[in-house]
Order: structure tokens, then C-alpha cells, then sequence
């Protein structure tokens, strides 16, 4: 059974900190179903260990992506340092101070959008600025938000609601979104998924332009091998779950500002394409072998 740990932070630990997010031995459990009922019905579960002793220090301004198996708990992860969601054990910290909940200083970017449907381009942007800034003037909210409206190409489109946007310019108010709280941590949680292969490619190369301007922290949940490979200083690639860890963690040495057109000419291009297809795979095969010899209920 883990129990968690009591942890005390300092402010000379923070100050000797050189990572600007830290994971320290994180793990998630989802309490199994032991109630009467799920006992009587047979329905009795145990506990779900979804990360097991989660370690990594991400250096300030640097581009991250996580890449795993479905199930493996990169969302979950996420969730953690969004301050969504409490580890069982460890600690995440930012600066050195730990992540006791959402906080301004990380904005999110959903993949579902997660746009207020009444609310206009401009209107939706506003509402995250002065959430975090109540106090700033309207005409300044106002300000901040066209000024990252313009910054993610949707000059045109500031009257316009959810309903009237494609799937990439509702994305883009999302990011929009989140950068204008001015985070110091921008989170990604498989942004593009549900978007079609042209509007994806795009905006990657969107958030590459924007990465090189605002040079923010970035932690990015993918997929895609090549959205990783075009967008990261750093892949993490995790392990199947349960008890999901982290395998390995390779670093990116294409030099940027970086074009998809010329990516692959890099001598190191295909040798870390190739170890993550024969990562994702090997875990991937795993998954599928565990359900095939997984027992039936009655």
C-alpha cells in the first residue's frame, strides 16, 4: 500500500533547484471498488497503480514532449502538474515550491478546446486574462488579448463564436488562450488529435513560430513520433501500464528555428525515429498481449 510521504520544502532547496519543474518520485493510485455493494455484485476491484516513481527535471525554457502506449498515464501526469489531480506519493514542484493546485502560472491547451460556446474569439481570451488579472483594466484585457489574437494568425475572427471556427482556428484560440495569462509552464494535452493531417501540420508549425517567440516551457502529450521530433528539446518515453514508468529519455540536437521540409536530412533524424517506433511498438504489443490473455468475467 503506498502511503504518502511528508515532504518539507525550503527556500534554500528551492534556491539550490536548478530545474524550473521537478517530478520527484511521483505515483498515481485509483483506489480499487471495495464497497458492499461491488462486494456483493462481485464487482470488487483492487487498486489501479497508473504511475509508479515518476522522476524528471525539465531545465527552465525548454520544449518537452511525453510519448507512450495508450494507458500509460501521460495525461494523468499531466493532470499532476496541472494540479488537476494529487499524486498518492512525491511531489512536483515549480521553482522548488510545490504545485499545491492550478495555478497562473501554467496554462493548459486541451485537445476537446474547451472554448466558452456563448462567448466570442476575443471574449474567450479576455475571460482567462481577467480570471487571472481581475483587477487590469478592461481596455487592457482587451489589449493582451488582440495582441495574442494576432499572434496566432486570427486577426478577422475576433467577433466571431466557437461555432463558426474549423477544429485548427479553435485550437489556436486555445493557445491563444492559454499564452495570454502569461504562463510560466504551457501544458499540451494531444492539442491536435483530433484534428485532419493538413490543419495538424499546420499548427505544429504554428506552435514552433510561437515557441521561438515566447521561448516558454512546454510540456507536450503525443502521439506522434514526428510532432515530437519536429517540436522537442527533449522526448520522454514512457512504459505501458499499469505501474507506467519512464523507459528512457532522449535528447533532440536539430538545431532550430526547424522546418518539417529539411527535418529528416539531420544524421540524427532516422536513429531516434527508429528507436521510438521500435519503443512505441514493443510496448504496444505488450498492451494487446495482456488483453488477449486477460480473463473473462462471468
Amino acid at each position: 500500500m503506498i502511503t504518502p510521504p511528508h515532504t518539507v520544502f525550503s527556500e534554500a532547496a528551492a534556491m539550490t533547484s536548478s530545474a524550473h519543474l521537478s517530478i520527484h518520485n511521483v505515483s498515481k493510485v485509483f483506489p480499487g471498488k471495495r464497497d458492499w455493494f461491488s462486494r456483493i455484485t462481485h464487482r470488487a476491484s483492487i487498486d489501479y497503480i497508473a504511475l509508479d516513481q515518476i522522476n524528471l527535471d525539465i531545465e527552465p525554457n525548454t520544449f518537452v514532449s511525453i510519448i507512450g502506449p495508450s494507458g500509460c498515464g501521460k495525461s494523468t501526469l499531466l493532470n499532476i502538474i496541472a494540479g488537476l489531480s494529487q499524486p498518492t506519493t512525491g511531489a512536483v514542484t515549480i521553482a522548488g515550491l510545490p504545485i499545491a493546485g492550478p495555478g497562473s502560472d501554467r496554462g493548459v491547451v486541451f485537445q476537446n478546446y474547451a472554448l466558452m460556446p456563448w462567448m466570442t474569439v476575443l471574449e474567450n481570451i479576455r475571460f482567462a486574462i481577467e480570471t487571472v488579472n481581475p483587477k487590469l483594466a478592461v481596455s487592457r484585457q482587451k489589449a493582451i488579448a488582440q495582441e495574442y489574437i494576432e499572434l496566432v494568425g486570427l486577426q478577422g475572427a475576433e467577433r466571431k463564436h466557437p461555432h463558426e471556427l474549423s477544429g485548427g482556428m479553435k485550437q489556436r484560440v486555445g493557445i491563444a488562450r492559454a499564452l495570454a495569462t502569461n504562463p510560466q509552464i504551457l501544458l499540451m494535452d494531444e492539442p491536435f488529435g483530433a484534428l485532419d493531417a493538413l490543419t495538424r501540420g499546420f499548427l505544429q508549425d504554428e506552435v514552433e513560430r510561437i515557441w521561438e517567440q515566447q521561448r516558454k516551457t512546454v510540456i507536450l502529450i503525443t502521439h506522434s513520433i514526428e510532432e515530437a521530433l519536429l517540436l522537442s528539446d527533449k522526448i520522454v518515453m514512457m512504459t505501458r501500464g499499469p505501474e507506467a514508468n519512464i523507459a528512457r529519455i532522449l535528447d533532440v540536437p536539430f538545431p532550430r528555428p526547424r522546418h518539417r521540409e529539411t527535418l529528416d536530412q539531420h544524421p540524427a533524424y532516422h536513429e531516434l525515429k527508429a528507436e521510438m517506433e521500435a519503443h512505441l511498438s514493443q510496448e504496444t504489443r505488450a498492451v494487446e498481449e495482456s488483453r488477449i490473455r486477460r480473463p473473462v468475467k462471468a
